[in-house]
């Protein structure tokens, strides 16, 4: 309020002084005579400020014409003036509307439009490093992977933006299946960003897949260095690393270096299954059978497995089924009632020839937790006990459509797989097998097709001589155990 009252103040004050001024110059005797070119002129106190209030107008757009003139000369001679300025201004304006116009495109999911924009934008900005990435993505979300392979090798030029186009490309190569220049990529960003997630996990999926171990295991202590990794996975992982390095080794002639390698990876992870069953093979080449039963004794406590079990036999291959079946004992009295330890039981019974005590071993798991190798166990011991044919069929029967049991399945795709691999096959996951039952898809058709042989066997058939042998292969259920 105080502040617009002294403005009117000030205002009223101006005029008052300018009229005063007027006033006193036209009340001045006196005149100004001016002759030019045979003319003269007389003029007042008051026409003569005025006369020289229009001259200096007029000499400062003189000025300004000639500044024009002279900008105009400028700008067309190259230099840098108001006029270019103002047309930069005007250009960049217009870039970074394309700009924001290709962003919005790209987000919605038109990537033509965005490769259009971002083109325009690449044009009237002098950006590269922001133009050329959009550039690239817009091309990527276009389909254009060779205008998307130009802009991506752009950023390669400046240092800032060098990781950003080695990323690029090395996502173009991956897509394209080109693993071998995908390597060299991405090793070439590990470089520049040893601490980058993205670039870790990369390389050492891509390490893995060229069976480069020795390169994936420094690729995964860096991980651990990052704090990727946990460090009880860390351990895990780098004895995955290391067994399967022993496996190279082993494959290429076994060396004591191989043997140790395998040793090794089992002191890692004691409950890695494929490492303690490699171990104790190893330290049943060198005689350590000792040693070995007590690799096998420690990943079994951890988890029963048949590849432990089979590890286990091979400690002594030439022992009778009666002399295995005690020493056996070793392992099943460990985890009694778990069902790995009820089926092995029940196997070595059956090589022993004692079907009730194979009975006994397998208790209710046909009819609780019927598997295919469960109830073919138990058509076996239906069999050695001289049971009728159609009791045998019966159990056969329901083993067609059982489930298969634990398997190695893939924790991300949940493929299953026969044997235990560090890289699923099917979706190339890195440490993603686990030994358990996967999720049933299938069962028994609508028509009941999958029991036609054995309902054409139950046929007519002539009867078996008194010596004959029972049709049932007992050892080939056994030969698990064997």
């Amino acid at each position: 309020m105080l502040w617009s009252l002294l403005k009117i103040l000030a205002f009223v004050v101006i005029v008052a002084a300018l009229a005063l001024g007027a006033s006193w110059l036209m009340e001045t005797q006196g005149a100004l005579r001016l002759s030019l070119g045979g003319w003269e002129f007389t003029l007042g106190p008051l026409q003569t400020v005025i006369a020289v209030v229009i001259l200096l107008l007029a000499l400062w757009i003189v000025l300004k014409i000639l500044g024009l003139l002279l900008a105009t000369f400028h700008f067309l001679n190259g230099d840098e003036t108001a006029i270019s300025r103002y047309f930069d201004r005007d250009r960049e304006r217009r870039g970074f509307d394309a700009l924001s116009q290709s962003l919005i495109a790209l987000a919605s999911g038109e990537g033509r439009l965005a490769l259009i924009k971002a083109q325009r934008a690449e044009k009237l900005l002098d950006r590269p490093e922001v133009t050329a990435l959009l550039l690239a993505q817009a091309a990527e979300a276009a389909g254009d992977t060779r205008r998307a392979a130009e802009a991506w090798k752009a950023l390669l030029g400046n240092e800032e933006t060098r990781f950003v186009g080695i990323r690029g490309l090395l996502r173009q190569k991956l897509a394209e299946g080109d693993t071998a220049t995908a390597l060299k990529l991405a090793e070439k960003a590990f470089a520049l960003k040893p601490r980058h997630g993205e670039a870790q996990d990369i390389l050492l999926k891509l390490q893995s897949e060229s069976a480069d171990w020795k390169g994936a295991r420094e690729t995964l202590s860096a991980q651990a260095r990052s704090g990727a990794l946990p460090r009880d996975v860390w351990k895990r992982r780098d004895a995955i690393l290391a067994l399967q390095e022993a496996k190279t080794l082993i494959d290429e002639s076994a060396t004591p270096e191989a043997r140790e390698a395998a040793i090794a990876a089992n002191r890692a992870s004691p409950d890695l299954i494929p490492a303690a069953a490699m171990a104790a093979r190893s330290l049943i080449e060198k005689g350590d059978k000792k040693t070995a039963t007590r690799v096998l004794r420690k990943a079994w406590e951890a988890q029963p497995h048949p590849d432990l079990a089979a590890a286990f036999a091979e400690i002594e291959p030439d022992e009778t089924p009666a002399a295995r079946l005690a020493r056996f004992r070793t392992l099943t009295a460990i985890h009694p009632e778990s069902e790995e330890s009820r089926l092995l039981q029940a196997e070595l019974c059956i090589a022993a020839e004692d079907f009730p005590a194979a009975r006994r071993a397998l208790g209710d798991l046909p009819t609780r937790h019927p598997t295919q190798r469960a109830l073919a166990i138990m058509a076996a011991v239906e069999r050695g006990e001289g049971s009728d044919d159609a009791v045998v069929r019966g159990w056969l029967a329901k083993a067609l459509t059982a489930p298969r049991g634990k398997q190695w399945c893939c924790d991300q795709c949940h493929a299953v797989h026969s044997e235990w691999t560090p890289i699923c096959p099917n979706c190339n996951g890195f440490d993603t097998l686990s030994w358990r039952e996967p999720p049933e898809n299938a069962g028994p058709s609508s028509t009941g097709a999958e029991i036609l042989p054995l309902l054409v066997a139950s046929g007519p058939r002539p009867a078996p001589a008194p010596d004959e042998p029972p049709p049932i292969d007992i050892e080939a259920i056994a030969r698990r155990a064997n």
